[in-house]
This record gives structure tokens, C-alpha cells and sequence, in this order.
């Protein structure tokens, strides 16, 4: 069993119960799980049957504890999460759009134990011993200038061991603040760019190729565009991006491609009769966390042999992440079984008995 590394940050969401809004619920009681990219893709590969490990720094006390549970409780690895006398747990609170009304995030992250704990603490030796790929989103060096550098700093250690390296872009112009008189576009692609020689595996769209990358992007389909994106970075294997269609806030059409450079071939995802037919999402119960159940679904399939070749790994990604829109929270509590039923034309949605 291939074993794959995330690093980033874990946080507690706190969410309005229903779709109610801010001024509904508060004061009042809000839904607390747990959340945060790189723990969600950590999550979702140990569910369905992969060897995860999540790497991050926590503080000490019992919500943390109960963080590192959560986590253990499916089977993710977390003897490298750091346990830091000085930092706080990041918070995000949200406020679930429906129909024409979008949703809300509201970030508390700074000063967490993750954003201001130096890539010294890190035993990188023994976090990527026999691991086969990392993860990192560009959320992580967008926390604070001191995640940047433990990024930075863990992709050139993965990278020195032979491990691939995937990344998903995750703009959030929210995050990108801690560089005084840059814009977060500007840092955001500062950043970014000197991180991209490193990666095996992009995975994004359009807008993160222009806004993370700075790249002038001539191209509008998604299979054109990772062409455009493979050429100015060399080192890439894969380019993979979802196909979100947003018809409102609760109902979406949902697909995915996959670029392979070595045969500048695409794959797309699902198809009908051979042609590409997106999942349509009618009755949305959570979209956060499905960018996170692709980029998951697609490192588990290139790390299972039967469903590694680019066409069916991003199959099984697609409907992975389909699944994961109808289950609340940011974990995605998806089986390879159910999974591989929908990839098979299961989507009705009947009562299993």
C-alpha cells in the first residue's frame, strides 16, 4: 500500500445549523466538526482504504485532542502532528448558501499553532519515510509567511527523497495578507511560483493557473489550459481540474479532467456512451470540502494498480467527490464501494436494504 503525506492546518468549522444565516443563529448554538484541506484529503484516503498520514501543529488542550481523534477514529496517521505550547486552533465559520444566495466563510486563523510553529520542528526524515507522494494546498502558504516557509521548506525535503508532490492550488484571496503593500494576487503568485518546480501533480483550473501562477492564460478549455500549464512547468506528470457548473448555490453540475504531459492526453469525467456527461447535483447538502474528496480520490486511484491508468483514476475522483456533496461537513465519509458503484451507473439513490 502506497503511503501519501498531507501538511496544513486543522481547524474547527462552525457552522449555522440548516441554512440559516449569521444574525439567525447567533447568538445561539452553531454545528462544530472538524476541517481543513489537507486533513479532509488525509481523511478521505484512509476511508476508502488507503495509508495516510497528516502532518500539522496543534495546541494543547482537549479540543486539539479531540481533533487528533477524529482523525485516528478512520485510520489517518497522526504521530507528526506537532503538540505546541504557544499558538491557538484556526476557526472558520460558516453560513451555507442556497438557491441564488451564496454561502459565507468568515476565517479566525491567525496566530494558530500551525501558522507560527517553524519548519524546524519537524522531523522530515521520518514523516516521509516510504511514503510514495505529498500533498500540499495553497491554502497552507497562505496562512502566514512562517506556513509559507514550513511549505516551502516541506516540499524541498519530500522532493530530496524522491517523493512526488502534488499540489492543489485552493485560492483564497481571504488568507493572503501577510506581506504588507502586495495584493493577495500578487503574493499568492510570488509565492506560488517559486513552489511549482517541485510539483508532480497540479491540480486546479484556469483562475488558479492566473491567479497563483501569474500565467497568461490564451487557452478556455480545461484540456488546452493544462497544456498551457504542463509547458511552463516541465516537471509535471499530471494536470487535474474539476468542472464545477454552478446553476445556484444547490444545485451544480459536477465532472473532472485529467491531463497526462508524457502523452499530452486528457481524460474526462464521468462519460456517458463515451461522451462526457457531468453529474448534475440537483439537491446540494455541502459543497465545502468536494474540491478536497477529488484531489483525494485521484491520489488514491494513481496509488491502487487497478485503477491507476488517467482515465479511470479520474473517474473514480469524480465520483468520489460527487458523493461527498451529499454528506454535511468537510470529511468526506465516501467507501470505495460506493464509490466504484456510482462509477459503475449506480445513481439512483435507492434505500440499500
Amino acid at each position: 500500500m502506497s503511503r501519501i503525506v498531507t501538511l496544513g492546518e486543522i481547524m474547527a468549522r462552525l457552522a449555522t445549523p440548516g441554512h440559516g444565516r449569521f444574525q439567525q443563529a447567533m447568538p445561539g448554538t452553531l454545528e462544530v466538526t472538524f476541517a481543513g484541506a489537507e486533513a479532509s484529503v488525509a481523511m478521505s484516503i484512509s476511508y476508502l482504504g488507503g495509508e495516510a498520514a497528516f502532518v500539522s501543529a496543534l495546541p494543547q488542550h482537549a479540543i486539539a485532542d479531540a481533533c487528533v481523534a477524529n482523525l485516528r477514529a478512520v485510520g489517518v496517521e497522526t504521530r507528526h502532528i506537532l503538540r505546541t505550547e504557544q499558538g491557538r486552533l484556526g476557526l472558520y465559520f460558516l453560513e451555507t448558501g442556497a438557491n441564488q444566495r451564496a454561502g459565507q466563510v468568515i476565517y479566525d486563523r491567525e496566530g494558530s499553532a500551525m501558522a507560527i510553529t517553524p519548519a524546524a520542528a519537524y522531523d522530515w526524515a521520518a514523516i516521509f519515510a516510504e511514503a510514495e507522494w505529498f500533498l500540499i494546498s495553497g491554502i497552507t502558504p497562505a496562512i502566514s509567511r512562517n506556513a509559507a516557509e514550513v511549505a516551502r521548506v516541506a516540499m524541498q525535503e519530500a522532493a530530496s527523497r524522491g517523493v512526488k508532490i502534488a499540489c492543489d492550488m485552493n485560492f483564497r484571496s481571504k488568507l493572503w495578507q501577510w506581506e504588507p503593500g502586495l495584493s493577495a494576487q500578487e503574493l499568492a503568485t510570488r509565492t506560488m511560483r517559486e513552489l511549482m518546480p517541485l510539483v508532480d501533480l497540479f491540480i486546479g483550473g484556469r483562475e488558479d493557473a492566473t491567479q497563483m501562477l501569474g500565467l497568461e492564460m490564451s487557452a478556455v478549455e480545461p484540456e488546452a489550459v493544462a497544456g498551457q500549464i504542463a509547458k511552463a512547468y516541465p516537471r509535471l506528470r499530471y494536470v487535474a481540474m474539476t468542472l464545477r457548473e454552478g446553476i445556484s448555490a444547490s444545485h451544480n453540475n459536477w465532472g473532472g479532467m485529467l491531463y497526462e504531459t508524457a502523452s499530452s492526453q486528457a481524460f474526462r469525467a464521468p462519460l456517458q456512451a463515451g461522451q462526457y456527461e457531468p453529474y448534475a447535483i440537483t439537491d446540494m447538502v455541502d459543497r465545502l470540502g468536494g474540491g478536497d474528496a477529488f484531489t483525494a480520490g485521484l491520489l488514491f486511484a494513481l496509488t491502487t494498480p487497478e485503477l491507476s491508468a488517467p482515465g479511470k483514476a479520474v473517474s473514480f475522483a469524480v465520483a468520489a467527490s460527487c458523493l461527498a456533496h451529499s454528506i454535511p461537513g468537510d470529511f468526506n465519509y465516501t467507501t470505495r464501494d460506493e464509490v466504484e458503484a456510482l462509477m459503475a451507473g449506480d445513481a439512483s439513490g435507492r434505500v440499500k436494504r
